[in-house]
């Protein structure tokens, strides 16, 4: 990677992503950004920017051009819980946005990075240790973007040759960007009550496992998987990768080691829930671990203290 466009830059993951492979990379690292999400602060000092929206594809080819582009993180996307408030945003966006980007990085010789996701599989796939390859049919909108996107993505690759790669991300909890709207979003927010001193509501039943993960090995993998050598991907379109699984309670109670007064309450979101119950425990992660070398950093204690100590030194508390 030499230049890289980073499409949703002001994002969750690309506010963050940005920053990372500015501090990697001494090409250009290019923020694309749709108006009225520009960026602000050191995002828009670090390095160039420019209005890329992803459904229009002559702004994602003249960025491209422009900078001289080899590498595109595509990062935009409606999260699972918008998602399925707006179906018919989140297709033109998730699919008509990736072939876009496709197309635009066949002309233009790009790869190719989107992510996909645990909500790609549905209550059809083995919930515990999800395999690699299995059964993938996801009962929401975000879902059937996700399993599209993979698709397609393959189809690029192998009918085009377009250098398309991508892992589906669990959960991502972050101190840096608030939460936006998606179904784990939960083991965000509870972090912030609790560094607020305030109590949380979770909007997930106890006893739901989901795969989560620190943003810092999200981070990581984004990266390392498009460093990866192309001789050693059997696969490619997506890899599973894990770092940790846990139901609401587990994350309370491992909060409440540094914080005893913290309190908690249930009041289920059933969009949510259902959305939570559709999707995998925790993912087998093996074919990414041996086929680029996968291996998260971060384990629940260690993301619990490093997001309370970053949180209470934001709120100054």
């Amino acid at each position: 990677m030499k230049n890289i466009l980073i499409i949703g830059a002001t994002g969750q993951i690309g506010s963050e992503l940005t920053m990372l492979l500015r501090r990697n990379y001494s090409g250009n690292v290019v923020a694309g950004y749709i108006p009225g999400a520009e960026p602000k602060g050191e995002l828009k000092e670090s390095g160039p920017s420019a209005i890329v929206d992803i459904t229009n594809p002559q702004q994602i080819a003249d960025a491209v051009s422009q900078y001289q582009v080899d590498t595109i993180y595509n990062l935009a996307a409606l999260l699972s819980a918008v998602a399925e408030n707006k179906p018919q945003l989140a297709w033109k966006i998730g699919l008509g946005g990736l072939f876009n980007t496709l197309e635009v990085a066949r002309e233009k010789q790009c790869a190719v990075f989107t992510p996909s996701s645990i909500g790609s599989f549905g209550p059809g796939t083995p919930k515990d240790k999800t395999p690699q390859d299995t059964v993938q049919r996801p009962k929401t909108m975000y879902g059937v973007t996700k399993v599209s996107g993979e698709l397609l993505s393959d189809y690029y690759f192998t009918r085009f040759g377009v250098d398309t790669r991508s892992v589906r991300f669990p959960g991502l909890i972050s101190y840096v960007t608030p939460p936006g709207g998606g179904t784990t979003d939960y083991a965000v927010d509870i972090y912030y009550s609790a560094a607020k001193g305030e109590k949380f509501v979770c909007p997930i039943a106890e006893g739901t496992y989901m795969d989560m993960m620190y943003m810092p090995d999200a981070l990581r993998a984004a990266v390392e998987i498009m460093e990866a050598d192309p001789s050693k991907l059997v696969h490619r379109n997506s890899f599973n990768i894990a770092s940790m699984s846990f139901e609401p309670n587990t994350i309370y109670q491992n909060i409440r080691k540094y914080l005893p007064e913290f309190e908690m309450q249930y009041q289920v979101d059933p969009l949510r829930q259902a959305i939570a119950e559709s999707w995998p425990n925790s993912l087998d992660d093996t074919c990414a671990r041996e086929e680029w070398g996968w291996k998260p950093e971060y384990d629940l204690d260690a993301m619990t203290q490093d997001m309370l100590a970053k949180l209470k030194e934001r709120f100054g508390r």
